[in-house]
């Protein structure tokens, strides 16, 4: 069991032939994730041969990649000024979930085809996100595999490199699944989808929950905790050292007033029976107290 991703997804890349999309299908591959297609128009019927002498074959669209092989995850490697065509061709083809890695996508086009995905079958994760990992069954995106094995701990997180660092530093319990939803204006699936999903997962027993400054996506995850979510969570927010009323580049974050800051959050966190780490360190020790404290 895991949330979104699991050993029986089939997953298909957006972008396979180009130089991100090679580099990082060769290492899905080499982690164990069933990529079963690539989608570019102007290669159709071709196939490409992957280290370990995996070749997996070209679809002129998503349609027809999931027509031929049952794929249910797109992983999207396509450059900014496509992405959004390519986001809407996965959400018109019905795709469970597309993971839409690419950075640098206009804020309009994030929000055009968020709006477009609303209501529909498929489930967004990002943009500008290193996607999702469940370790030992699938990894959809960039997220290096070998960091942590499977286990019981679910994560979520705005920040892809502290997600890697959680990851690793949490190493010795492992993961049901991480989730790096992007740091992005406007994102697909957020703090809370992943909090209601873990909280139904019978194999996830604890969740990590990392935010950054700026807007209220924290405050709000802090209010659906408290209401719905049975267990245990820790959190970190980045950002405290930052100075405040200052636009800040990561994700443009903006704080202004109490709202947005990292002590706000933290304070939301609190309230709500979340225990906030002023660094990813303490936070993952004080996840480490609570596995142990279950007896894992």
């Amino acid at each position: 069991m895991a949330i979104f991703l699991t050993a029986d997804s089939k997953v298909i890349v957006q972008g396979m032939t180009g130089s991100e999309g090679m580099k990082h299908t060769t290492r899905m591959l080499a982690s164990g994730t069933n990529v079963v297609g690539g989608v570019n128009p102007k290669k159709a019927g071709q196939s490409v041969d992957f280290p370990g002498g995996q070749s997996v074959p070209v679809f002129g669209s998503v349609a027809d990649a999931i027509k031929e092989t049952g794929a249910d995850v797109s992983v999207i490697f396509v450059p900014p000024a496509f992405a959004k065509s390519a986001v809407v061709e996965a959400v018109d083809a019905e795709i469970g979930l597309a993971v839409i890695i690419t950075e640098g996508i206009p804020v309009r086009d994030s929000a055009e085809f968020y709006n477009y995905s609303v209501g529909k079958a498929t489930r967004l994760i990002g943009p500008n996100c290193p996607g999702l990992i469940s370790p030992g069954k699938s990894n959809a995106g960039i997220i290096p595999a070998d960091i942590a094995g499977a286990g019981r701990i679910g994560l979520v997180s705005k920040s892809g490199t502290l997600t890697y660092q959680m990851m690793y530093e949490l190493r010795e319990f492992g993961f049901s699944t991480a989730v790096g939803i992007g740091g992005d204006p406007i994102i697909g699936t957020t703090h809370i989808d992943c909090l209601e999903a873990f909280e139904a997962d019978p194999e996830t027993d604890a969740i990590v929950m990392i935010g950054e400054i700026g807007g209220d996506a924290e405050e709000r995850a802090a209010a659906y905790i408290k209401e719905h979510v049975t267990k245990p969570v820790v959190g970190y927010v980045a950002g405290f050292t930052a100075p405040e009323g200052k636009t800040m580049g990561h994700a443009g974050a903006i704080v202004s007033g109490s709202s947005g800051t990292a002590a706000a959050k933290k304070e939301a966190l609190e309230a709500a029976g979340v225990k906030v780490g002023k660094t990813p360190s303490e936070t993952a020790d004080l996840m480490r107290e609570i596995m142990q404290g279950l007896g894992k």
